[in-house]
């Protein structure tokens, strides 16, 4: 098995637990504040990234955590993380993961502004596309649209922010520690929304047993995403990305009876088939 493929059958087995962590976080939130699912799951990742770090030799506190793009990364990861979660728990889990798709296109587009990337016109072309794709997808002023959408794309602006902090992320950072740190922003963004709503409940068994198996899921995910992101081609394993949509969509009609619309589907499509084009077209600017 060559080292692209494996970063490919990687990338999938991300995409899937991601979705598979979403549903389980849906779910659990039908009886307990959001806020407080936010907080146990981001704890419980801390405490298993702090015994990998150690494991590793690292120290569970990095000088990076103070500079400027890991605080900027922190604003951006609780905005995304709190947004997204709120969206995946009041709004369908297809349409909340669909308006994600569009992360790379953002990702793309701030590259150049804060970076100074090189995009060509088709990378550009695309990048419109990916954004009338949402648009299909929101319907805004029209009869299929969903006020609680906007929470997904408050979210995904959030997560494409987080990305491009990341970058600019000290190097001598372990993944570990960037999981690390990563889950705290996760819980801090809980303790947020349960400051706002209040509410706090005492776990139930089957829900103990639900959020040990999300952070589970959650921290094998980005297990897999890390080790996908080193392996073979980028441009062949990063399009893989979109395999989570498959796997949102397919678990939202199974597990909540979720019904896309055609518009819905068809928005889908375009980001999705813009997002892989823009991702193709990476290695040359033209």
């Amino acid at each position: 098995m060559t080292d692209t493929l494996r970063g490919s059958l990687l990338m999938v087995l991300a995409m899937g637990a991601f979705a598979l962590e979403d549903v389980i976080i849906k779910s659990v939130a039908a009886a307990m504040p959001t806020g407080q699912v936010l907080i146990l799951f981001g704890l419980g990742g801390m405490a298993v990234f702090a015994g990998v770090a150690r494991a590793q030799g690292s120290a569970l506190w990095h000088p990076g955590f103070c500079t400027r793009p890991l605080i900027w990364r922190a604003v951006a990861e609780v905005s995304g993380r709190l947004f997204f979660t709120l969206a995946i728990v009041l709004a369908p889990l297809s349409l909340a993961s669909a308006i994600l798709q569009a992360t790379p296109l953002v990702v793309t587009a701030g590259a150049v502004v804060f970076f100074g990337e090189r995009v060509g016109w088709r990378r550009w072309l695309a990048i419109v596309a990916g954004f009338a794709g949402v648009m299909m997808i929101l319907r805004p002023g029209m009869s299929g649209f969903e006020a609680t959408s906007l929470l997904a794309v408050a979210g995904m602006l959030g997560f494409a922010g987080r990305d491009l902090a990341t970058r600019a992320a000290p190097r001598t950072m372990s993944n570990a520690q960037l999981g690390l740190f990563g889950f705290a922003m996760l819980a801090i963004a809980g303790g947020i929304a349960l400051a706002w709503t209040g509410g706090a409940v005492w776990p139930t068994g089957p829900q103990t047993l639900a959020l040990c198996a999300t952070v589970t899921i959650g921290v094998l995910a980005y297990m897999a995403l890390t080790g996908a992101m080193r392996l073979g081609e980028l441009s062949v394993v990063a399009p893989f990305r979109y395999t989570r949509l498959v796997f949102a969509m397919v678990l939202g009609v199974v597990v909540f009876q979720e019904q896309p619309d055609l518009m819905t589907l068809l928005g889908s499509a375009v980001v999705v088939g813009s997002g892989v084009f823009t991702l193709l077209r990476s290695k040359t600017p033209r």
